[in-house]
């Protein structure tokens, strides 16, 4: 039997009729053997434009490229099998208009072999969800603290802390959902914003510093596990890879100039015939 027929890759339906359920674990992925590690315990593994920051060291997501999407998007996919793959539409890919949305949409899974795409839901948003929907493409919206748009609003900060911003960041996940996403991420906002947008919209809500009232989770693998010495409030931190590697490499490099690595089991010996 193929590996194919042994494992079924999650669906788009699959994670939409998670509303009201058991929550969706998500969390962030970047390469193959990350993903292999993540895709038993994950309904959903994102490929966000976060990469730009947790690996290749920029200050925001900004100037996150499609080359750079499509190129860690293929490496969760290798990695993965049954976790349902999204992939962010970086900044500059889809703004313009809904054409535009399109092609680089499909760019982006016809390359990578991705399940859907997501992208920031600012209020340009909807016709480019709605379009993208119709052509085949799945979309999973993103309101609230939107990262590509730190420019704007100065930074990281946390989005609905009064009446005027939560009545935008609410039209936003309405309009997300009205215009076909199967999913919101809900960044950035209190508890109790969080917990009347995921009332108010049909589609499942995932929430990254949004509380537990949001029908899932998402979290930055690399916060998750420690490996930064700073990470945001919203986070819970499960591992300390930080020190932990640290220790390692320390081990390792005092057996190098020890002499004590490598040693005989390391070695290879010349074969007698």
């Amino acid at each position: 039997m193929s590996k194919q027929t042994q494992i079924r890759r999650k669906t788009v339906r699959d994670i939409a009729s998670a509303k009201g359920g058991d929550p969706l674990v998500v969390l962030t992925a970047y390469d193959a053997p990350t993903a292999e590690i993540l895709d038993p315990h994950c309904d959903v593994l994102l490929v966000g434009d976060s990469v730009g920051m947790v690996v290749h060291g920029l200050d925001t997501p900004v100037a996150v490229t499609m080359d750079m999407m499509i190129l860690h998007g293929q490496a969760v996919m290798r990695g993965s099998s049954q976790a349902f793959v999204v992939v962010d539409m970086p900044f500059g890919s889809y703004e313009t208009n809904a054409d535009q949305a399109f092609l680089n949409a499909a760019r982006i899974m016809k390359e990578t072999g991705c399940q859907a795409v997501k992208l920031e839901s600012g209020a340009y948003a909807a016709h480019q969800i709605s379009h993208l929907v119709e052509r085949g493409v799945p979309v999973m919206g993103h309101v609230g603290l939107r990262p590509q748009a730190v420019n704007v609003t100065g930074g990281f900060r946390a989005q609905g802390r009064n009446e005027d911003e939560r009545a935008r960041v609410m039209k936003e996940a309405k309009a997300a959902e009205e215009a076909g996403a199967f999913a919101i991420v809900v960044e950035g906002v209190a508890e109790d914003l969080a917990e009347e947008i995921t009332k108010a919209v049909s589609c499942p809500t995932i929430g990254i510093g949004a509380s537990a009232a949001c029908d899932g989770q998402v979290l930055v693998t690399q916060d998750m596990l420690g490996v930064f010495d700073w990470v945001p409030k919203f986070v819970r931190k499960y591992a300390d890879f930080r020190t932990d590697i640290g220790k390692a490499v320390e081990a390792y490099a005092a057996d190098v100039r020890a002499r004590r690595f490598p040693g005989a089991a390391e070695t290879y010996k010349l074969t007698k015939q």
